[in-house]
């Protein structure tokens, strides 16, 4: 499949990205002088931006590629709520699907920045499980969705925020098989192993040494045993390892292969796991084979490192970039 014939198709998917939400907030300002309460900066506000992340921001990123995201979520009802359900059509993604709980704080990280530099993160959040009126009702409103639309492939991103619960992970997987939809998981450690017989299964590094009895160096005879342990336990059918900056690893039955970064002048890493999920979703989706995809995924994990702030891919640049590799 030529790179604009898998682009073109990208635009004819559906795809449903189920998890925890959040705001990414960023308070910027300009630093001169040093507190006199304590040894601390002073930061001078000049601007704040709210920004669209977690799930939230994957569903950026499958919109950002011409494919239609459905977002399903829980938030708080509050007035954080009320900012990330007001960003969602701003950014063509529809509202319709995030349920709003009077029990719980909508998450949002906040970001004080100076001068380009990240001065301090402060997390408001709730991590503790959704209640069960809640997990039922969006596994009523998913299937209603499945049962009005052609769905591609159901997107599982998992922050340990308390969306994502065991048993609602096992029906909406359950859900997928009965009706023939991949599946595609950024996990945490809370869940690591809940998602069995998935498509996709695509932990970092550091969220795979935790799961393992011994240490695991990111050689490739190490991420192959890594690979084959998640294959063993979890049945999946494509195991993708970030490795940061040394790239991506990516393994299925054919294919063991570490695809390396390229070079780039990083501004932030931030979003950067989002992307690369988001991509590889849409390739499994539109049946590009996982090498093609997993380069395409790794270039576009790049790309958004290159900007400050969570940031969506840039399809353009993207197949830019993919046509230049093509051509190397």
């Amino acid at each position: 499949m030529s790179v604009n014939n898998f682009f073109d198709r990208f635009s004819q998917l559906n795809i449903v990205i189920i998890g925890d939400v959040m705001i990414d907030r960023y308070l910027e300002g300009k630093v001169n002088r040093i507190s006199p309460e304590a040894p601390v900066p002073v930061v001078h506000l000049q601007d704040e931006d709210n920004r669209l992340g977690g799930a939230a921001n994957v569903a950026l990123n499958i919109e950002a590629m011409g494919a239609t995201p459905y977002l399903f979520s829980v938030i708080g009802d509050d007035s954080n709520g009320t900012v990330f359900q007001e960003l969602l059509p701003q950014n063509n993604i529809s509202a319709k699907y995030l349920t709003k709980s009077a029990g719980r704080t909508t998450t949002v990280k906040t970001r004080v920045i100076a001068q380009h530099q990240h001065l301090l993160r402060v997390d408001r959040e709730d991590t503790s499980q959704i209640n069960d009126q809640e997990a039922k009702q969006l596994l009523t409103q998913l299937r209603e969705l499945l049962d009005q639309k052609e769905i591609h492939l159901i997107l599982f991103q998992d922050y340990n925020k308390g969306v994502l619960r065991p048993d609602l992970i096992r029906e909406v997987t359950l859900e997928a098989l009965r009706r023939d939809i991949p599946t595609a998981v950024d996990p945490k450690y809370d869940n690591f192993w809940a998602y069995r017989h998935v498509t996709l299964f695509k932990p970092n590094l550091r969220e795979m040494q935790q799961q393992l009895q011994e240490t695991l160096e990111p050689t490739i005879e190490g991420l192959k045993t890594a690979a084959a342990e998640v294959s063993r336990r979890l049945g999946n059918t494509y195991t993708m390892i970030t490795l940061s900056e040394k790239g991506l690893f990516v393994a299925s039955k054919d294919v063991a292969e570490v695809i390396p970064t390229q070079e780039r002048s990083i501004a932030d890493v931030c979003g950067a796991g989002d992307t690369v999920i988001s991509i590889m979703a849409l390739g499994l989706a539109a049946g590009v084979d996982i090498r093609t995809v997993a380069h395409l995924a790794n270039l576009a994990g790049g790309q958004v490192c290159e900007k400050v702030g969570v940031v969506p891919v840039d399809q353009e640049q993207l197949k830019a970039e993919y046509a230049a590799l093509v051509e190397a």
